[in-house]
């Protein structure tokens, strides 16, 4: 499911197309690595599709006085204004041999010149499809536990799919601290079992759900008790960030979509965007944006930054909490 691009020149130009968030920013993510392989000083610019102006590719593939290479990322590509969309497709024409150019595009109609056009111009596509199916994130998971080097059986992949639930990210943040913190070569049920004791009662779902409600007082408690039966803090993380994104989804949605047709554009079931609406009441652009930083804040504390992931995960439901109020 992830590129193999390391040891390899990447294409000048590359569209990474697909709204499964993970396997897309793991994919440009390989993009940039081959770039920067061999070639440690390389800058790297990224960019929201909404916030690049007209001129700025120009001016960030002119060549440099040094021969410097670059890459520029843009993110979101689908919210680039039309004009940007023109500049992109008349620049993949003939890209700059000094930058390599990576679009992400989530797929659907809404910015589809840019991805016709840039395929038109002999762009490298890579596409990501949607992992619907069970058998498909089971297979995610043996993946993911064969990245670290492991294997784990088909019993305990079902029982770790049951434990963490649907959530890409999740399941890949679960995979890493169990390989992390198991001893087997080969992981069974058991192992799966012991590391999450205490999953089915509260989850990092429920936590995420209380923070970005503004309950405070109960998501503090529940993250206290999470962590006290033995669910992983970078799960608990992970659960949070995956909240605020929906957030931002939602949020940042268009307008004129209603019920269905949002629902697909979104790629969420109806009732999550439902619930995600529901949830949108306090929130505003800033506190979303102060919210995030503090999750991944957290989230480098809890991956080895820091000494206490109990008191970076407190903290920031605490700043969660305090940006959804304003204060």
């Amino acid at each position: 499911m992830l590129l193999g691009m390391a040891g390899t020149d990447p294409a000048l130009v590359t569209l990474v197309v697909g709204d499964e968030e993970l396997l897309a920013e793991r994919a440009v993510n390989a993009v940039v690595a081959a770039a920067r392989e061999g070639e440690s000083g390389i800058e790297v610019h990224d960019l929201l599709g909404g916030k690049v102006a007209v001129g700025e590719l120009t001016q960030l593939t002119s060549p440099s006085l040094f021969g410097d290479r670059s890459v520029v990322v843009i993110r979101s590509a689908q919210d680039l204004p039309k004009e940007v969309i023109a500049e992109i497709v008349t620049y993949a024409k003939q890209p700059s041999d000094d930058t390599v150019l990576v679009l992400a595009h989530p797929g659907g109609v809404k910015g589809k010149a840019l991805v016709d056009g840039v395929k038109k111009a002999g762009a490298k596509v890579v596409t990501i499809n949607k992992v619907t199916k069970a058998g498909e994130r089971l297979d995610f998971i043996k993946g993911e536990i064969k990245r670290a080097g492991r294997s784990i059986s088909g019993e305990a992949a079902q029982a770790l799919l049951d434990a963490v639930g649907n959530d890409l990210r999740e399941l890949a943040a679960a995979c890493s601290q169990l390989a992390f913190d198991t001893q087997e070569k080969s992981i069974g049920a058991a192992a799966v079992a012991r590391y999450h004791k205490g999953r089915a009662e509260v989850t990092g779902f429920n936590v995420a759900d209380s923070a970005v409600e503004g309950r405070l007082g109960e998501a503090l408690e529940q993250v206290r008790w999470a962590l006290g039966t033995g669910v992983a803090p970078v799960l608990l993380v992970s659960a949070l960030a995956g909240g605020l994104r929906s957030l931002a989804k939602v949020g940042g949605a268009p307008r004129n979509l209603r019920g269905g047709q949002l629902a697909g554009q979104l790629g969420m079931p109806p009732w999550k965007v439902d619930r995600v609406k529901r949830q949108l009441n306090g929130w505003g652009p800033e506190g979303l944006s102060r919210a995030i930083q503090a999750v991944a804040d957290a989230d480098e504390q809890v991956k080895g930054g820091g000494a206490d992931p109990a008191y970076a995960l407190e903290h920031a439901i605490q700043v969660i909490v305090a940006s959804r109020t304003g204060r």
